[in-house]
């Protein structure tokens, strides 16, 4: 058994760590923790970016940091100020020393990096009131007279959308800094903010270790807020409000995880393998620096045996600029499961290209399962060595955009999952297997033949060759597809005109190559083979023109997700046809192997893989329904999905 240090407001870092005579400090136990030990926080706000100096040594010999039981525990990377002056009207100004500032002034430093693309003036400072987050200004004149949008521009979807919290925009806040003090501005509309609870930030992280290697450490059942984290693209450091920096084994559980500046939970990579070459250097793409990034990776020991198998599980993460989750590389064989994910990058204050709930760079057999990612710019992008991921019982709603998989061999596993945005899925990959799933709304599939990215030995880091994307090798399979009517592009009629297997497509490349003596060029020249069969398609959605086994029904079956408190519902007037649309169970021995990697749909472990639970854990036994629940019946349907 290992020590248990414990940590209260009334305590001192003087003291022994003891319950009856505790330190002051999360940072002090963290000092003193070593492996087996637990380290456990008493109620309060702790304001610190709490370091762990030590790593656990195995899974059973870890280091547990852990709220005590029904006790609120608030880590903040903020500090509160007062002494506001007011200015005019209803500004005011707090003048604050630099030394307030540990490490960098974040009102000092801009939002920097590779693949940031919308980004006025933004720096990774930020004033609360409340905890109500501002918008920070370009100028004092704007804090002055602020302006009120009730729409804002999605960049990625280039349509107007409502704004977050139109009344919020009117608190606004400017800074300037010099040598030795920072003047902030705000715009409190028609508050006295020293009556209230005013905070900003100070510090770029609330959980993470400075250095990397800090393994097997476990976090659990604290609220951690306000920290002033930097941009995170995959060329880049990419430290978020907690994480493991670049190490092994880490749990994050049961945590509530809120307005970091861009990412809440890091499983990513570290800064010797990437610093935004491309924005700095401008001597080549950034596409260049991210393929660099993977070799360099490899030889600082990019493993299994060094690196990632995370769990991160049964969190609330929200209000965060970026993500919500977020790793490149660093994020290989982890769970990321029953997470609750929303109001990410809704804000709208810059843009760029790594904006999701789950943004994931090589997630080579990490299984994304059973999160409730809701209201954010993009539920779950995938992006780069999709291999062995898995995407599984997810529910995603109100998002702009609900799923994105981009330049990726496979195979990626989709399967049981509901999709409901009118832009529900971004297919710019290849290998992929979408199976039971419910997609309300349009797909988007597109080749990319300029970009060759890597492919790996099976359940391995160890790369085996590159390829680009021919836009193909897809499998769809037992879904139920939804229109309105009259939306484009739902269902799968995109692939007409592509083969249907891949002996098909073998003769078809071999005829080319016979005939004009030509090698890789062939293999541009033809659609790649796609197995798809066994789906419903509703409302207009419309089927691929080869596909033997399916339903069309034009019927609206009236779906909606219904929330109830802290229950989600999905409700489905279900036509008699869909519902008589027997479907098998799909398995390792029924889902074509993948063309350009050569390997199989399986388990992480290598064994067989079989697709027989449902959305809400429901076992599925022979022929049931297309759909993510085998509960699905002819006629008016609610069933519960969450909660």
């Amino acid at each position: 058994m290992g020590m248990e240090y414990h940590v209260a407001k009334h305590g001192s870092d003087a003291g022994l760590g003891t319950k009856q005579d505790p330190f002051l400090t999360i940072n002090r136990a963290a000092a003193a923790a070593e492996a087996g030990d637990t380290v456990t926080v008493h109620e309060g706000v702790y304001r610190e970016w709490v370091k762990p100096k030590y790593p656990g040594r195995s899974h059973w010999r870890r280091i547990t940091y852990q709220a005590a039981e029904g006790e609120k525990v608030v880590i903040k990377g903020s500090e509160e100020v007062s002494g506001w002056e007011n200015v005019e009207g209803t500004v005011w100004k707090v003048v604050v020393p630099n030394a307030l500032f540990p490490e960098e002034n974040p009102f000092d430093e801009a939002l920097f990096g590779d693949w940031l693309l919308y980004n006025p003036g933004r720096h990774l400072g930020e004033v609360y009131m409340n905890g109500r987050s501002f918008y920070e200004a370009e100028t004092y004149q704007q804090v002055a007279a602020p302006v009120v949008e009730t729409e804002v521009l999605d960049r990625w979807t280039e349509t107007t959308v409502p704004a977050h919290d139109p009344e919020q925009q009117q608190y606004t806040w400017y800074a300037e800094v010099e040598e030795q003090h920072t003047t902030i501005y705000a715009n409190f509309h028609e508050a006295d903010p020293n009556a209230e609870v005013t905070e900003i930030h100070v510090r770029k992280c609330c959980f993470f270790p400075e250095t990397t290697g800090i393994d097997y450490i476990t976090v659990r059942g604290f609220e951690m807020a306000q920290a002033a984290t930097p941009w995170t693209p995959p060329t880049a450091d990419q430290p978020g409000l907690i994480g493991p920096h670049w190490s092994k084994g880490w749990i994050i559980e049961d945590n509530v995880i809120h307005d970091s500046k861009c990412s809440g939970i890091s499983l990513g990579k570290e800064i010797s393998t990437g610093d935004n070459h491309a924005t700095k250097r401008k001597d080549k793409p950034g596409y260049h620096y991210q393929l660099e990034t993977v070799f360099a990776a490899e030889k600082i020991g990019w493993s299994r045996e060094h690196v990632g198998s995370h769990v991160v599980r049964g969190n609330t993460i929200y209000d965060c600029g970026q993500n919500g989750i977020v790793g490149h590389l660093g994020c290989i064989f982890s769970e990321i499961a029953d997470n609750h994910i929303y109001n990410i990058a809704v804000k709208r204050e810059f843009y760029g290209h790594e904006i999701a709930g789950i943004k994931l760079h090589a997630p080579i057999d990490t299984q994304v399962l059973h999160n409730r990612i809701h209201d954010c710019s993009l539920g779950i992008w995938l992006d780069w060595q999709l291999q062995g991921t898995r995407v599984s019982r997810n529910i995603s709603y109100r998002n702009n955009r609900d799923l994105f998989v981009e330049v990726s061999s496979g195979p990626c596993l989709v399967d049981h999952n509901i999709f409901t945005a009118d832009y529900a899925i971004d297919n710019r990959a290849q290998g992929g297997a979408y199976v039971n799933n419910l997609i309300r709304g349009a797909m988007k599939h597109r080749k990319l033949l300029d970009r060759a990215t890597p492919y790996h030995e099976p359940h391995s880091t160890d790369v085996k060759g590159v390829a680009v994307v021919y836009g193909g090798d897809d499998r769809w399979i037992n879904n139920l597809f939804i229109g309105d009517g009259r939306m484009e592009d739902v269902g799968t009629a995109h692939y007409n005109g592509y083969t249907a297997s891949l002996e098909e497509y073998i003769d078809a490349v071999q005829e080319i190559r016979e005939r004009t003596g030509s090698d890789h060029e062939a293999f541009t020249m033809v659609d790649e083979p796609v197995c798809i069969h066994s789906n419903a398609y509703l409302h207009g959605a419309v089927p691929f023109e080869r596909e033997e086994k399916h339903v069309q029904v034009e019927q609206d079956p009236s779906f909606r997700i219904v929330e109830e408190g802290e229950a989600v519902f999905m409700d489905m007037d279900l036509p008699e046809e869909a519902a008589n649309l027997s479907v098998h169970v799909q398995s390792t021995h029924t889902l074509p192997r993948v063309r350009m990697v050569d390997v199989e749909f399986e388990q992480p472990d290598g064994s067989a893989l079989f697709l027989d639970e449902d959305l809400v854990g429901k076992k599925k036994e022979g022929e049931a329904v297309a759909g993510p629940l085998a509960q699905l019946k002819a006629g008016k349907n609610r069933i519960k999905i969450w909660g």
